[in-house]
């Protein structure tokens, strides 16, 4: 099955609006509601792309599932697009090349100029980012150190036993450098636990999260050698000391 294109898909009609970026939208079907998602909001939507030659590349409606994603994972046009709409909106979005795959062929992606009608049915915030610890820079006297030089400190009591060095866990988690403050990552803003092999992530969270117990929330003091290094290694890793705040949900 195809949905035939738009009358308007090789180009953008005068009545479409036009961001800086080179966006170009038009809407529909208004929404309702006065809120719009954000740069890191969850959206639920339906959606149809087409190249402007006409070819149907992609659709949610013809696969009969809507899409669920968080916008800062997706396309820029995307991420830009949605946050110009209200839920139960419908829109037309012209994403020139550079704001989607390119406009060159890759693979078997589209290219150029991409053309999505696009029904935004509901969307989620993030929860607001954690507070900076206060002992950041200064782990407090009560906390624990390690023979490797982690230092751990139990913020909220678990039960139960406590995962080895090849368990699974289940984690919610945010991670500063103590170098300059900056929170690196967050399953928390994300909204997603996350789960991986302890022997397969860095050293001091195998063995960080070896001391704690199911419900457990912890936080860690972790030197560079147990971490990515003392030193900048690659744009945008963290380096030095980390500390991160662990809740441990559940292991196998």
């Amino acid at each position: 099955m195809s949905i035939p294109p738009p009358s308007d898909v090789s180009a953008a009609p005068a009545d479409s609006i036009t961001t800086a970026s080179g966006l170009s939208y038009k809407t529909i079907l208004q929404g309702g509601g006065s809120e719009s998602p954000s740069s890191s909001s969850t959206v639920e939507v339906h959606y149809t792309g087409w190249t402007t030659d006409g070819k149907m590349f992609d659709s949610s409606v013809v696969r009969g599932q809507p899409a669920s994603f968080p916008l800062n994972g997706v396309i820029k046009g995307w991420t830009e697009g949605l946050q110009l709409m209200k839920q139960g909106e419908k829109a037309r979005f012209w994403i020139p090349g550079e704001l989607a795959y390119g406009n060159t062929p890759q693979g078997n992606r589209p290219y150029g100029t991409l053309v999505f009608d696009v029904e935004l049915l509901s969307f989620t915030n993030p929860p607001p980012p954690p507070a900076v610890p206060e002992d950041l820079k200064n782990p407090p006297s009560d906390a624990k150190v390690t023979e490797s030089g982690l230092k751990y400190r139990c913020l909220k009591e678990g039960s139960g036993a406590s995962p080895s060095a090849t368990s699974k866990v289940h984690v919610h988690y945010s991670g500063w450098m103590v170098q300059n403050g900056e929170m690196f990552d967050s399953s928390v803003v994300r909204g997603e636990p996350i789960s991986f092999g302890l022997n397969q992530v860095i050293p001091g969270w195998t063995e960080g999260l070896q001391l704690m117990k199911v419900g457990e929330k912890a936080r860690l003091w972790i030197p560079g050698k147990l971490a990515y290094g003392e030193t900048p290694s690659q744009p945008g890793y963290p380096y030095g000391t980390l500390v991160f705040d662990v809740e441990l949900l559940s292991f196998d």
